[in-house]
């Protein structure tokens, strides 16, 4: 049988697999990642799997004697923490680390190289700064960039800023403004991959990073459909962040957008537009106290490079055309409900069941949380009725795994009736 209908046929299978699972997972709303304010990183060699069974070394930064990560563990701190990162090296080759948008970093130890003090086996750095400013960043081997960035040195600092306290959701504003202000947030972490480049440092030979072409797209270091897995899963240990967002209708959810490889990558949100609110780690604002007024609604998002994207989305189903829930005019509004479309009748008329045909996501009802008749064995995935929307990458060609659709830089996203519990 030929090879690729091979990995098509696994690839369908695995989605099957997949959707079950999703079906009753509920999505995690705060990001996973190492809180404090000292962390002990290892650069080491491991593997990553891609979702049409591909298997690559990677070089990454584990969290002290754990296995390598990809991307390298989220540093969570909070603004005005004396931040210390100790590094030490497992790999033949010296291995740095740099602090975009961090001012003052220290480093100690180690040798010295082009950018920062260097880590070899044997001989670890520390590096030491204050971190002034709340806003997400990107933290990378600053050693031979172009091929440790593509191997998987790389990894996100978020600064959390003064006041915030996770049980506390009135503090939940990523720049301490009512303008960044939220109630979920999730990271997407956008990378790619040319595979022979890490074959070619796995066999000894010298990488060219010159004819560097990438065939996989990650979202949070998971090709779709592991984007969609649980976080932590046993069977990525190398992978352990994933990257599904839920809400519910009204609520503002926070994007921590990361170009984290060496391409831009225009990430899409089916469903709405975004307005960003800040670049960078600074919020997009005119002058102090005036909040985020050169925020701006995309309707896809494009991360440069290193450049980090902070982004809120938020869903009400306006402009429908009619009543998301099905109301009557005379029902009272739903917590976050447009109330432009309320008491709006359902546009069209529904065939008999017979004429229809049952996608897996499909609740038996049009409307948000109301479930409906099914055929037996039919639909399934969707218990609590929400609405399904594909975030992915608007490059057509970075939603493949290796040519194989679908795969890549895609995931799924679900808006919840409000009666729904999402974890937290």
């Amino acid at each position: 049988m030929n090879k690729k209908l091979i990995k098509r046929l696994w690839l369908v299978l695995g989605l099957g697999m997949l959707f079950l699972m999703l079906g009753t997972m509920p999505a995690q709303a705060k990001i996973d990642g190492l809180t404090g304010n000292t962390f002990n990183l290892t650069a080491k060699a491991d593997y990553i799997s891609t979702a049409d069974g591909g298997s690559y070394m990677i070089w990454g930064f584990a969290n002290g004697a754990g296995r390598a990560q990809y991307p390298g563990p989220t540093l969570i701190v909070n603004q005005g923490d004396t931040v210390t990162i100790n590094l030490t090296n497992q790999l033949t080759v010296p291995v740095s680390i740099v602090f975009p948008g961090q001012q003052g970093v220290v480093a100690t130890g180690g040798s010295t190289g082009v950018l920062t003090q260097e880590a070899t086996i044997g001989n670890p750095v520390t590096y030491t700064f204050t971190a002034s400013q709340p806003g997400t960043y990107t933290y990378y081997s600053g050693t031979n960039p172009d091929l440790q960035i593509e191997m998987g040195l790389v990894g996100v600092l978020i600064v959390r800023p003064y006041g915030y306290n996770p049980a506390d959701i009135s503090t939940y504003k990523a720049y301490n403004h009512q303008d960044s202000e939220y109630r979920r947030e999730y990271l997407f972490f956008l990378s790619e991959m040319d595979p022979y480049i890490h074959q070619a440092v796995e066999f000894g030979l010298p990488p060219d990073t010159t004819a560097w072409w990438p065939v996989y797209w990650f979202i949070n270091g998971r090709t779709a459909p592991d984007t969609m897995g649980p976080a932590n899963a046993s069977w990525l240990p190398t992978q352990p962040y994933n990257a599904m967002p839920a809400t519910r209708p009204g609520e503002k959810v926070l994007l921590r957008i990361v170009g984290g490889g060496k391409d831009s990558h225009p990430f899409h949100t089916h469903g709405n537009h975004v307005r960003i609110i800040a670049k960078d780690g600074r919020l997009l604002s005119s002058g102090p106290g005036t909040g985020a007024d050169l925020s701006k609604m995309e309707f896809t998002v494009t991360s440069a490079p290193g450049q980090t994207v902070d982004a809120i989305f938020v869903w009400t189903g306006e402009k429908m055309g009619w009543d998301i829930y099905g109301h009557a005019p005379t029902d009272p509004l739903q917590p976050g409900e447009d109330p432009n479309d309320h008491g709006k009748p359902f546009p069209v008329v529904l065939p008999e069941l017979q004429n229809l045909t049952f996608g897996p996501w499909y609740s038996g009802s049009p409307f948000l949380g109301a479930g409906g008749t099914l055929p037996p064995g039919e639909g399934g995935l969707n218990p609590n009725a929400g609405f399904f929307f594909m975030w992915h990458s608007h490059n057509e060609n970075e939603i493949i795994n290796f040519n194989i659709f679908p795969g890549g830089m895609l995931t799924m996203a679900v808006v919840e009736a409000p009666w729904v519990e999402i974890m937290e």
